[in-house]
């Protein structure tokens, strides 16, 4: 066959998740177990992998995605405890009196409380926690939605600790990169320079977010009345970005979000109770009477539990995380390395070479300090046994779709890598597509490359599954045609980030929070604006790294 057909047969279960989930709108856990097949088939049929090596790397995927589902639980869990105690009305509570103008409001709350919960919690949880938290202090609930999408974003490129970049391009390089300090040191490096270009492009999307929200939310439908909190937007915008930079070169890939997102956060709120940067007049949406019917209802309630929590006590729990992120990720400190020395591994699955599986338990976040916190949590806030008890559950039932989404996908991704012995003599099917890929792409390939990150995360609806699907392809078309690797996959990462805008999954679940689900074509619709903005800015600064 030629090397198009090929690759074309290779390219099918990605061709089946884009069918399956972006155009019939499947959800994951019922499109990936339908992709997997598919790769199964072609592996099996095209490639002629013995069926026991197929197996053995679906059980290396399904072990895979263990390790993120951990870190996913972990996270949750936090947040269930938190809304459950009442932690979550008292943060929100806390926001009610910054200030009035729904620009600051947007640049506090949606820009940097969101980055840091993305940080914190990630998958998905930033902007369904933000936009009713929003539509609570009288945001119409499809402004809300949007500028929550839109601003929850740039932190995405790192999301949950380093999730994004650890263990999804981590997962995706499985096989590519020699295992131990090389990986982790390669995966620093993607993750200082993708932290590079959002300092060069992410700043400025927090101004992008209140532009539009002026322009199509405001009684003079304007610009420029968002444009007017300029210098306000640009220093929250550097205030998240140039302390990720500083936490992705100093400490990895784990900390970015948290760390720029807590700095933002302190200074923004610290500059506007002194009354700096602040615009002349305040600046409020249209009376109810006169919104939009698509817009949704006014609330004046804070959604949340009622529970009566200090704000203090609030958000102890993530200043906790925080700092027992830090002292366990520090090289200088022993507690990294006695962590990591609890290793489990199974080496040659089924008696496969190449394919094996590796965790270190306590060392990943959802153990310590997710799991570790939670359990604090519940001491702290007061919360009872039972509740506990229906706390787990929640999370529990949370978990199952995700799990099965994980497995599948991870699966499929690992059948594509270990395709590389066969019986048809054939390079693996990830290869194929990349030498294929490059060939007809060639030197332009930067500037593709944030797009096809951003196309993954839009379909799946995270930025770890974009970078688990395309890591290990976009490696693979960085080698053939010589370009930086590290560059091209924070690309990935970066142009994950800016599909998270758009994420089908994830605007339905904000419109459902929000109580507008119905809506989410108008929300796509508007969002792809600033995603392909974002995307595009991106893709040229990688042509301009790649080349000058």
């Amino acid at each position: 066959m030629s090397p198009a057909t090929l690759a074309l047969l290779a390219a099918l279960p990605i061709f089946f998740t884009i069918l399956t989930m972006a155009v019939l709108l499947w959800p994951a856990q019922r499109a990936m177990p339908l992709v997997w097949v598919v790769a199964v088939v072609v592996a099996f049929f095209f490639w002629k992998m013995e069926p026991l090596r197929i197996l053995a790397a679906s059980l290396e995927g399904a072990l895979l995605a263990l390790n993120i589902l951990v870190i996913v639980a972990g996270a949750i869990l936090v947040l269930n405890v938190l809304r459950a105690g009442g932690g979550l009305t008292a943060i929100n509570k806390g926001f009610n009196h910054i200030s009035a103008d729904r620009r600051v409001q947007v640049l506090i709350i949606g820009w940097l409380f969101s980055s840091f919960i993305e940080g914190a919690a990630g998958f998905g949880t930033p902007a369904a926690l933000v936009a009713p938290l929003l539509v609570g202090l009288g945001f119409p609930p499809l402004c809300a939605v949007m500028v929550a999408l839109i601003c929850n974003s740039t932190a995405v490129t790192f999301g949950a600790v380093g999730t994004t970049i650890n263990v999804g391009l981590g997962t995706a390089l499985t096989g590519l990169l020699p295992a131990g300090p090389e990986t982790a040191s390669f995966l620093k490096t993607v993750g200082i320079q993708a932290a590079l270009i959002n300092i060069i492009v992410g700043s400025f999307i927090p101004l992008l977010a209140v532009m539009l929200m002026t322009r199509i939310f405001g009684k003079k439908r304007s610009l420029w009345e968002g444009f007017a909190v300029w210098p306000l937007a640009l220093i929250g915008g550097f205030a998240f970005t140039i302390p990720s930079f500083l936490t992705a070169v100093l400490l990895g890939p784990e900390l970015p979000s948290i760390m720029g997102g807590l700095t933002g956060l302190t200074l923004l709120i610290f500059l506007v109770s002194r009354g700096y940067f602040l615009p002349d007049h305040n600046w409020d949406f249209p009376s109810p009477g006169r919104w939009e019917k698509d817009w949704g209802e006014k609330s004046e309630t804070p959604p949340g539990d009622k529970g009566r929590i200090t704000l203090g006590l609030a958000w102890t729990p993530y200043i906790i995380i925080a700092v027992l992120l830090i002292i366990t990720r520090l090289p200088a400190l022993p507690l990294r390395e006695m962590l990591s020395a609890v290793t489990f591994a199974w080496e040659n699955i089924l008696g496969q070479e190449q394919i094996s599986y590796r965790v270190e338990p306590l060392y990943l976040p959802g153990i310590i300090p997710f799991a570790l916190v939670a359990a604090l949590t519940l001491l702290l806030h007061r919360i009872s046994l039972a509740k506990a008890k229906g706390i787990l559950l929640l999370t529990a039932r949370q978990l199952l779709p995700a799990a099965v989404a994980l497995a599948f996908t991870v699966g499929m991704v690992r059948i594509l890598v270990n395709s590389d012995i066969n019986n048809a003599g054939l390079d693996s099917m990830l290869l194929t597509m990349s030498t294929f890929s490059a060939s007809i792409i060639g030197a332009a390939w930067p500037f593709f490359a944030p797009f096809l990150g951003a196309l993954g995360a839009f379909v799946s609806g995270s930025n770890t599954v974009s970078n688990i699907l395309f890591g290990g392809f976009q490696h693979g078309v960085a080698t053939n045609l010589d370009i930086s690797r590290p560059l091209v996959l924070a690309l990935q990462a970066v142009g994950g980030a800016t599909g998270n805008m758009i994420a089908v999954h994830n605007v339905i679940a904000v419109c459902t929070v929000t109580g507008i689900l119905g809506t989410e074509g108008i929300i796509i619709r508007r969002n792809l604006t600033p995603a392909f903005i974002y995307a595009t800015a991106v893709g040229l600064l990688g042509l301009l790294f790649a080349y000058l």
